[in-house]
This record gives C-alpha cells, sequence and structure tokens, in this order.
C-alpha cells in the first residue's frame, strides 16, 4: 500500500510518485499460480517451483501415474507446479533433458545407458517398470509353436535402440539373428502383421498386444513368446535427470520422485478414476477409453508386480539392471560396460520412500 501525501506537496511530485508506482507495478513479478487441486504448500509468499516433466511418448496411460500425480495435486503438495510435456516419433527425451527444455524425463534404460556412453550426464532417479512389456507374435496358421521356427522366418521389431530383447531373445533360443530369421523394420502399427507382410511382430502387451485383439483376433490365434520369461528381458520406463541439475536440486529431485510414485500407487489402486485423467489429456480421437483401461492394467503389472509393496514402486532391482546392461554391451548398444554405480541415483529414491 502507498503511503497518503502531506497535504501541499505539488501536483508535479504527485504525477512523479504515480508514474514510479506504476513502473513498480510492472517490474514486480507475478506470484505463480497454484495449480489445480493443490491443497499443498504453495502460495503467494511462497510460490509453486516449476517442474519439467518430458515424457517418452504421446498421452496415454503408460503415464498414468505422472497425470494422477498432477490431478491429485501430488506435485503441488510437495511445492511443485508440473507441467507434463508430451513426447512424440521425433523428440528425443535425453536430448530434452540435457538441453534444459525438461528438467526431468522418462526413457528406457537402454537409452539412458547410450547416452550416458556417449557422455551425456544423466542419471536414473527411480525405475518405473519393472519387467519388460515386450512379446512376439505369430500368427496360428504361421505354424510357429516354438522359438526354433521362426529360423528363416520374417520377424519385425523396432529398430534405434529398441530391437535388442529381439535380438538376445533368438541367441537365447539358438538362431543366429544375423543368418537365421530377415529382421524387418516394424513401423508404428501392426499392419505389417494384419497384412501378412511378417510372420513374427513385436508388440508390448500393453499397447500393440491389444491392438491386434481389438482388431478381431483372438487370443486363441495367436501362438504368443514372452521376452522376459525367456530371461532376456531389458528394463524399459526410467526417471531420468541431468547429473547437474540433480546435485544443485537434490530436495527438489526427491520432492518430484515421490510425487510421481505417490502417482503411480494412485494410479493402480484407483484404474477407473485414473483413465478418465487420462482421457482428458489424450488427443481427440487417437484412443480410445477401453484400450485405455486395458494399457493401465497390463502397465499397472509391470511397475508394481506380484510381490512388490507400494514402497517398492519406483525401486532399483540389482539383477534386472544387470541383465540389461549386459544386452546392451553384448550387442554394441554401448561401447563399454555401464557403471551402474554412477548411472543410478539410489538417494533420491531412497530419501523419496522414507
Amino acid at each position: 500500500m502507498y503511503k497518503t501525501l502531506k497535504p501541499g506537496l505539488g501536483m508535479l511530485i504527485l504525477c512523479v510518485v504515480l508514474v514510479l508506482a506504476a513502473c513498480s507495478a510492472k517490474s514486480e513479478p507475478a506470484a505463480q499460480p497454484a495449480a489445480a487441486n493443490s491443497g499443498g504448500s504453495g502460495t503467494a509468499e511462497q510460490p509453486l517451483t516449476k517442474v519439467k516433466i518430458q515424457l517418452k511418448w504421446v498421452p496415454q496411460a503408460q503415464f498414468a501415474g505422472i497425470y494422477a500425480a498432477k490431478e491429485q495435486g501430488f506435485f503441488a503438495e510437495e511445492g511443485i507446479d508440473a507441467e507434463i510435456i508430451p513426447g512424440g516419433p521425433d523428440i528425443v527425451i535425453e536430448q530434452q533433458v540435457v538441453n534444459g527444455a525438461a528438467d526431468v524425463g522418462i526413457t528406457g534404460v537402454d537409452s539412458l545407458l547410450v547416452s550416458r556412453d556417449n557422455g551425456l550426464p544423466l542419471v536414473s532417479l527411480a525405475q518405473i517398470s519393472q519387467k519388460s512389456s515386450y512379446r512376439l507374435i505369430a500368427k496360428k496358421s504361421a505354424g510357429i509353436t516354438d522359438p526354433a521356427q521362426m529360423k528363416g522366418k520374417k520377424v519385425s521389431t523396432w529398430f534405434g535402440s529398441q530391437q535388442f530383447q529381439v535380438l538376445a531373445f533368438m541367441e537365447k533360443n539358438g538362431l543366429d539373428p544375423k543368418k537365421d530369421i530377415e529382421l524387418v523394420k516394424q513401423g508404428f502399427t501392426m499392419d505389417q502383421f494384419f497384412n501378412d507382410q511378417v510372420d513374427v511382430a513385436t508388440a508390448t502387451i500393453y499397447n500393440e498386444y491389444h491392438v491386434v485383439l481389438e482388431s478381431g483376433t483372438k487370443e486363441s490365434d495367436l501362438d504368443v513368446f514372452n521376452i522376459e520369461d525367456a530371461g532376456v528381458g531389458m528394463l524399459e520406463d526410467t526417471l531420468i535427470a541431468k547429473k547437474d541439475w540433480v546435485e544443485n536440486n537434490h530436495e527438489l529431485a526427491v520432492k518430484v520422485t515421490r510425487a510421481i510414485l505417490k502417482g503411480w500407487n494412485y494410479a493402480i489402486d484407483h484404474q477407473d478414476e485414473t483413465v478418465d485423467i487420462v482421457m482428458s489429456n489424450v488427443t481427440e480421437g487417437s484412443t480410445t477409453r477401453e484400450h485405455q483401461v486395458t494399457m493401465l492394467e497390463e502397465i499397472a503389472k509391470l511397475i508394481r508386480p506380484e510381490g512388490f509393496s507400494e514402497k517398492q514402486v519406483g525401486s532399483f532391482v540389482e539383477d534386472s539392471f544387470t541383465r540389461t546392461a549386459d544386452i546392451a554391451l553384448k550387442y554394441g548398444l554401448i561401447k563399454k560396460a555401464a557403471n551402474l554405480d554412477e548411472a543410478l541415483e539410489k538417494s533420491i529414491y531412497e530419501e523419496a520412500v522414507k
């Protein structure tokens, strides 16, 4: 509030005071608005801290825990205003985080290891998925009931850094992936499989597998091979940040991680409600509620598998990381053995679940 002018001062002084007051009002930064449903610590005196979270892909139930954390006010309770940034086919998550376009991101562990091998200073704050989502599927009409029968067949999978689980599966079953199969680049639809352009296709259990079933194909019409059960599954979604950002924002990193893990436990325990939240964020017409219901059901099994408690969500399972790193090294995805002690910021997770 401005002080009352003393009687007798000239009009010139009054004008100067008014101009200065107006300039001061313009230059004073506005407090960040509290997020919806905050119920938390953000106030005009203590504005919420903005944190940008980069998703691995477009909005869908694969990231339900992050959307639930925002909608339920878990970020705001930690003093955070979370901006959730969708991913896409042309967005490199690691570059977004390294360049500061995002503070934290979701990527695959294999991609994290490759980035670190190439010198990017990235670390994992928590391991979101605990099991591989990959399946290899074949139509019954192809007559492939055993992996050995894939010899001489066309097998499709995604390239980039996503084919290595499939290569490891082939070797585990006595097949040379360079000679015994024809490896075909798989698109972002299942059209190659539907049109019999390939004999075997790759599908995640939470997405493409159910796209096939939703097309009218019955489970009884498929032969399905589980990469995880074969012992060659690689860890997938992990929460990453830049090393120096974590060092300079240790407490904030803990708070972000805690909110996301809390969001995931909420999403798993309140799936119908969370799907509604997801559907309010998807691009209109890009998916159906039924598909997102199934996606969340399946992703929940990967994030909090049987035997996992709520506090174990986000934990680092050493055997799984070692297997992932070994496969990455074996197939030349990384040039030198990964230093998992440096790649995993375990203290962040440990403090987040205290």
